[in-house]
């Protein structure tokens, strides 16, 4: 049966002042009426029930997620303990679904990007599992490039080793590549065969287990370790895996050493939403680029600016250009867009501050 797993434990440190400590990112609206994980959730529910659905997290927004996804089981939100990555959770989520299911199939997900096209992203997803179903290879969704972007990592495609999934490919990895620098970002993008990596995954739940006890065998034997999620001894079980093992990605762990890797590429209005500045693309624009997410901002000779506040206060923009403001109940920050990946400098400044701005 086919399942998914949702990530996220993520902090959102680059959506300060309203990403804190106790509701980053994923809990937000910061595109809509809807959270990034209630959107998320959304999108999937035609090919998942609730059951079907599993939730990781920091087991400090348990009861968040459970308040903002009350249909999904209680069962299926897990809590990490601390926050050791992603081939953890990944590790955890398979042992879980291998109890429940020993043909289990997983989607894993992040909790908060932004796909403006879900069924042609549900098509894919598809396909992906027809390929992970079929034999023992690790899926990823690899993202049609539109620009040289320089904050995504790259999968580079081997077009020559392709097999079909209706209307889709399935192409063999050839490698995967860290985030370039600008001109090696023109270079991936006049190849051709390379795509922006998703970070989302399909797999048989026993074909990544296998390719943790071949690369990550300690972590293996201590996910193994783990009891049904039904057992008294859950909790604790995990909170001895995660201060147990190390924290690595399942990119570096796993997918980049891995040998019977594919990528089915899509193109859905993807977006891993890493910025303000990602929210002034996604919204509604005026005709002068001017983003307004609050009670009724007023843009006098101003372009291409974001204003987002949580309370009715007015806001008047006069001759600015790029810029984003951001309100909450005690702060108020403004930067560059073109800047905005900066604002976590903000959150590293304030860890040492005496006036509580982070939680």
């Amino acid at each position: 049966m086919r399942y998914a797993v949702i990530m996220a434990g993520g902090v959102g440190s680059r959506f300060w002042p309203e990403s804190r400590s106790a509701k980053p990112k994923q809990f937000l609206n910061l595109l809509g009426e809807r959270s990034m994980i209630q959107m998320t959730v959304d999108r999937i529910r035609s090919r998942f029930t609730p059951d079907r659905i599993l939730v990781v997290t920091n087991a400090t927004y348990v009861a968040l997620v459970r308040e903002q996804l009350p249909d999904l089981p209680a069962e299926n939100i897990i809590g990490e303990p601390v926050a050791k990555n992603t081939a953890p959770c990944v590790a955890l989520a398979a042992r879980i679904l291998r109890l429940r299911d020993a043909d289990a199939t997983m989607l894993v997900l992040p909790a908060d990007h932004h796909i403006a096209r879900p069924e042609v992203f549900l098509s894919v997803v598809d396909a992906a599992f027809e390929q992970a179903e079929a034999g023992t290879d690790l899926v990823t969704i690899g993202i049609t490039p539109h620009r040289p972007e320089t904050g995504y990592g790259y999968i580079q495609a081997d077009e020559r080793a392709t097999e079909r999934r209706g209307a889709f490919a399935a192409h063999r990895v050839k490698a995967f590549a860290e985030k370039p620098d600008l001109d090696t970002a023109l270079r991936f993008l006049a190849s051709g065969d390379f795509l922006w990596n998703s970070g989302m995954f399909i797999w048989r739940a026993d074909t990544v287990e296998a390719e943790f006890a071949r690369l990550l065998p300690d972590m293996h034997v201590l996910a193994q370790a783990l009891p049904d999620r039904a057992d008294p001894g859950f909790t604790t079980a995990v909170d001895t895996f995660y201060r147990s093992v190390n924290s690595i990605s399942i990119d570096y762990g796993i997918m980049e050493k891995a040998g019977h890797v594919r990528v089915v590429p899509g193109d859905f209005g993807w977006s891993d939403v890493g910025s303000w500045t990602a929210v002034h693309e996604l919204g509604r624009k005026d005709p002068a680029g001017n983003v307004d997410r609050s009670a009724g901002a007023l843009f006098i000779g101003s372009a291409n600016c974001l204003v987002k506040t949580s309370s009715d206060r007015f806001v008047a923009l006069v001759g600015l250009d790029g810029i984003a403001l951001v309100e909450t109940d005690d702060t108020l920050m403004v930067c560059r867009l073109d800047a905005a990946q900066d604002v976590k400098k903000v959150v590293d400044a304030l860890k040492d501050s005496p006036k509580d701005h982070l939680r």
